[in-house]
């Protein structure tokens, strides 16, 4: 049997250990509807003790680092060379779905399963890693576990306080079994320059693989963010019938800074440049509005992200322009309050054009896609670390209890992956 003929047995073959493995993660955080495993809570620490307990039964060396990331390692023929890293994250927003990030960390097994049932040793270690606290939501902080693993974590980050408990990021990576001095005084856990490549297997998050009838993505970069999470516009409440020259209306102006952007997104689009504007939270005080009262207060949260950090930043100056004239203009005070960032992700070409080789081998069909959402692999990217990513066809985009990816096309994404870690580090 020729090798990819043997990888593709070996993958199919892994059908029953995924599902078992689906299957166990959804006992964890189950909710009504979907499941919520918020990052550092103890369901997450429960995904992460799942997956571990399959490393465990591949006979892979296991390891938890300081921010409770769970590394699974197939030692290599030579330890001392950089390893491959294969993984994505365990958390999920409230009331998600259970494969955004799970499927990532479950390929990244069924791989390594395949290699040793087709007998085969790489030349380095390949690590599967189960990352912590991907979804910015729970801390508004992007990617603290792999940023944690990599010593990149922001200044101040381990203060940030989870939205739902008001406890710091410190106190639940120590929670859960980290240790947070550590990280505010250790070195990190990966160095980058130590690392050969870093791989991310994803659901998509947008149907387009599913409008095209294919069932594996490319990935051709992701894009970087700006978050603004809590901005404040203070106006002054007043009566209804207060005429229009009197007003400040916190909330017209809100609407009027939305619009400005949205305008600038419309233009950007028109002219062939991906971007994506988010105002996630958009409200007035719920204890203080009412039908004949003119909002005196508006907030919102905003979310811009783009694939190249020179637009990027151009929209960001969009923004604070339109600040600035409509504060002016509306006479009221607009406190933007904290500011995050992460930095656009950059996908390895040679590693894409390895994958892109993989899957015509096999008879798998791919095409590229851009990302469309952020992923722990911009992390490394930004790191400086060789990255790529497949994403796997999912009819109902994600964050929802309906992700609907199918066991058949997570198993062609684990086929190219395969195959590729084959050529890289077998010698295939």
């Amino acid at each position: 049997m020729d090798t990819i003929a043997a990888v593709g047995t070996a993958v199919r073959a892994q059908r029953g250990r995924v599902e078992a493995l689906f299957d166990d993660l959804a006992r964890c955080g189950r909710t009504d509807p979907g499941f919520t495993r918020a990052s550092y809570s103890p369901e997450e620490t429960e995904a992460h003790a799942v997956v571990t307990r399959c490393a465990a039964d591949l006979g892979l060396a296991i390891g938890r680092d300081a921010a409770a990331n769970t590394t699974m390692t197939l030692p290599g023929r030579d330890r001392g060379l950089p390893p491959i890293l294969i993984g994505s994250h365990l958390d999920t927003v409230a009331h998600g779905g259970n494969f955004d990030g799970a499927a990532g960390v479950v390929a990244g097994l069924a791989a390594v399963a395949a290699l040793r049932a087709m007998g085969l040793t790489p030349a380095r270690d390949i690590t599967v890693m189960g990352i912590r606290a991907e979804e910015s939501v729970w801390f508004q902080v992007s990617y603290i576990g792999s940023r944690a693993a990599l010593g990149t974590l922001p200044d101040g980050a381990l203060d940030a306080a989870r939205i739902d408990s008001g406890l710091s990021l410190a106190a639940h990576i120590a929670r859960e079994g980290g240790d947070p001095e550590a990280l505010r005084s250790g070195p990190p856990a990966l160095a980058a320059a130590a690392i050969h490549a870093f791989l991310e297997v994803h659901i998509e998050q947008a149907p387009s693989l599913e409008e095209a009838g294919i069932p594996v993505g490319l990935c051709t970069g992701i894009p970087g963010n700006v978050r603004y999470p809590d901005v404040r516009i203070a106006g002054r409440y007043d009566h209804v019938g207060t005429p229009r020259r009197f007003r400040r209306d916190a909330a017209l102006a809100g609407a009027e800074i939305a619009l400005a952007l949205d305008r600038v997104w419309a233009e950007h689009e028109a002219a062939g440049c991906p971007m994506a504007v988010t105002f996630g939270r958009f409200h007035t005080d719920a204890a203080a509005h009412g039908l004949t009262t003119v909002p005196g207060e508006f907030r919102f949260s905003l979310d811009m992200r783009a694939y190249a950090a020179e637009v990027l930043a151009d929209l960001e100056a969009a923004f604070l322009a339109a600040v600035t004239d409509v504060s002016e203009r509306r006479g009221v005070a607009v406190a933007l309050g904290p500011r995050a960032e992460a930095g656009v992700g950059a996908v390895s070409p040679g590693i894409r054009d390895g994958l892109a080789a993989a899957a015509a081998a096999l008879g798998i069909a791919t095409r590229p896609l851009g990302s469309p959402a952020s992923h722990d692999a911009a992390a490394f990217a930004k790191a400086g670390v060789p990255m790529a990513m497949l994403f796997v066809r999912n009819a109902n985009g994600s964050h929802n209890p309906d992700e609907a990816m199918a066991t058949d096309d997570l198993l062609d994404a684990v086929a190219i992956l395969t195959a590729w870690l084959v050529a890289e580090t077998c010698g295939g």
